[in-house]
C-alpha cells in the first residue's frame, strides 16, 4: 500500500478528535488546524520530503503530522499532551515506521541526540508559550551550520513579522538579529485565525528559516548577549542600554558607531561587527 493510499484510508481529523475527546488546551498554547489543503500546503514549504527526517513539536491530533507523512516524511514527533497519544499512536500504526512519538517536553529534550545525528528539518505549529523559546534555542550555538536543515514555523504574525523585520522599523529587534546574522529568514505564508479551532484572538504566520555561512571570528553567545543588552533597553541610547557589558563601548568606538543611536537602527552587519570585536 502506497502513502497516498494510506492517507486516503485516514478517518476525517475531526472524527479522530471526537472520538477521542480532543479539545485543545489553553494552557498548552494549542490551536487546531483541520484544513488538509493548507495543512498540505505548510507541509510543501521545506522542499520535498520524501524520506526527510523531520521533527515536529507540538503535534497534537496530529493535523500537520499527517501531511508530513503522506509527503514522505519520516516525522519524530514531540509531545507532552497525554490525551493526544491516542490519536497518534493510531497515526504511527497507519504509518508503520515512518513516525516516532515521544512524550515529553520539548523545551527539556536534546533534540539532536532525539533524531540520532541525523540532519532534519524542523516543521511545526509551534504552541504560543514555548515558540520563540525554541526558535532562539535553534538558533543558537558556535556548531555551524546546525544539524537542522531548515525550520518551517507557526507563530503569531506579529512574532513572525519581528523575525524577518529590516533594521529600522518597530519590529526590528533581537529576534531578527539572531534570525539574520548567520540564516536566511522570509515570511512563507500568513494563517488566518479563522483556519484555527479554536480562532485564536490573533492572525498566525509561517517563517522558513535556511542556514547561511557564518560570519568568520564571531562567538554565538556574544552576539546573543550583545542583543539582550542592546534590545532590552530599546529607547535608550546605546551607551546606556551596553555600559553594563564589557567591552561593548570601546568595540563600538573602534568600530566608529555613534553611542547615541539606539538599537533598532543599527543593521545586523554592525552589530556582527560588535560582536567580532568582543569576541577577540
Amino acid at each position: 500500500m502506497t502513502v497516498a493510499d494510506i492517507s486516503h484510508d485516514l478517518p476525517p481529523l475531526r472524527e479522530v478528535i471526537a472520538r477521542h475527546g480532543l479539545s485543545a488546551s489553553k494552557a498548552l498554547g494549542q490551536n487546531f488546524l483541520f484544513d488538509a489543503q493548507l495543512l498540505d500546503r505548510i507541509a510543501a514549504i521545506p522542499g520535498d520530503l520524501e524520506g526527510a527526517h523531520v521533527l515536529e513539536i507540538g503535534p497534537g491530533p496530529g493535523g500537520l503530522t499527517r501531511a508530513l507523512l503522506k509527503a514522505g516524511a519520516r516525522v519524530t514527533a514531540i509531545e507532552m499532551d497525554t490525551r493526544c497519544l491516542p490519536a497518534l499512536g493510531e497515526l504511527a500504526e497507519a504509518f508503520p515506521g515512518h513516525l516516532t512519538v515521544i512524550e515529553g517536553d520539548a523545551m527539556k529534550l536534546d533534540h539532536g541526540g532525539t533524531m540520532q545525528g541525523e540532519p532534519f528539518h524542523v516543521v511545526s505549529n509551534l504552541p504560543y508559550n514555548v515558540g520563540t523559546a525554541l526558535f532562539v534555542r535553534w538558533l543558537g550555538g558556535q556548531d555551524w551550520p546546525p544539524q537542522w536543515l531548515s525550520l518551517t514555523l507557526m507563530f503569531q504574525q506579529e512574532v513572525a513579522q519581528r523575525i524577518v523585520a529590516p533594521a529600522g522599523g518597530s519590529a526590528y529587534g533581537r529576534l531578527a538579529v539572531l534570525a539574520q546574522w548567520r540564516s536566511r529568514a522570509k515570511l512563507a505564508m500568513k494563517v488566518h485565525r479563522s483556519a484555527f479551532t479554536p480562532p485564536p484572538k490573533v492572525m498566525s504566520a509561517i517563517v522558513h528559516v535556511t542556514p547561511g555561512d557564518a560570519p568568520e571570528g564571531v562567538k554565538a553567545d556574544v552576539l546573543e548577549r550583545l542583543t539582550e543588552a542592546a534590545f532590552g533597553q530599546r529607547r535608550k541610547m546605546l551607551r546606556q542600554s551596553l555600559k553594563k557589558l564589557v567591552g561593548a563601548l570601546e568595540a563600538m568606538e573602534t568600530l566608529g558607531i555613534d553611542p547615541t543611536r539606539r538599537a533598532e537602527t543599527l543593521s545586523v552587519a554592525e552589530f556582527v561587527a560588535i560582536a567580532r570585536q568582543l569576541s577577540l
